[in-house]
């Protein structure tokens, strides 16, 4: 893990015993950030990512399904989940499971299935979105060559022009460097605005998984990953 996801990450948050966060058990519940909640039931208690079934034509049925529906069939079946057809003799925590299941019901607004796919793969992996930190776009030659003066960039013809040199006119090459940029703008455009979807599909899941109310041993804080961690810092003045 780099330096960046453990500063997405954040410092672990304890556990309060605050009455009215207590699971079934009579236990205080763990409290986790929604980043902490899906590394621990992907990748800790390796939960498996069940996704709907492909669209029927005749039915006019899409990808995904509500959160409400996974709600729904979590409270009506009213007993404890034993893991799930994925396991063979392992147990994975039911909250695990709801947290699985409701990341398979990822809005397609929200990206869908390709969405929960990316949130459960980062997630097993123990990993943030790469948001290109410090990255900087460079105009930099297309080539270079090196010869005993050292290195030198390349340049090619670009046309001719007559110019008059000791009384003689004479037609010399106009030459230009090609150039290209090392890191496009566009390149970390496009990965900061991939980290703004993941960001926006954790914001859903938290939004869910603490209106749901259906985890028994876990609860979800408010924290989130930082929304735009490219962004600099501003610090508030205090008044004397």
């Amino acid at each position: 893990m780099s330096k960046f996801d453990r500063k997405l990450h954040g410092q672990p948050i304890a556990s309060p015993r605050k009455e009215g966060l207590q699971s079934r058990k009579g236990r205080p519940k763990r409290v986790m950030t929604v980043q902490q909640a899906l590394e621990w039931a992907f990748r800790t208690e390796c939960a498996q990512l069940e996704l709907p079934e492909p669209p029927d034509p005749e039915r006019g049925q899409g990808f995904g399904f509500g959160l409400e529906y996974v709600l729904m069939q979590r409270a009506a079946l009213g007993c404890q989940i034993d893991g799930g057809r994925y396991k063979m003799g392992d147990y994975t925590h039911e909250d695990a499971e709801v947290i699985a299941a409701t990341v398979a019901g990822m809005p397609d607004d929200l990206g869908g299935k390709r969405m929960a796919i990316r949130v459960a793969e980062l997630a097993r992996a123990g990993l943030t979105p790469d948001w290109m930190p410090g990255a900087v776009p460079r105009c930099v030659p297309v080539d270079m060559k090196r010869n005993r003066y050292g290195d030198r960039a390349v340049t090619e013809v670009v046309g001719t022009e007559r110019v008059l040199s000791r009384g003689k006119w004479r037609t010399v090459e106009v030459r230009a460097c090609p150039v290209t940029y090392s890191l496009h703008p566009e390149q970390i455009e496009a990965a900061r605005r991939a980290y703004g979807d993941w960001w926006r599909a954790l914001e859903w899941i938290r939004d869910g998984l603490q209106v749901g109310n259906m985890l028994r041993d876990v609860q979800i804080a408010a924290a989130l990953p930082a929304q735009r961690p490219w962004k600099p810092k501003q610090t508030r003045l205090r008044s004397p």
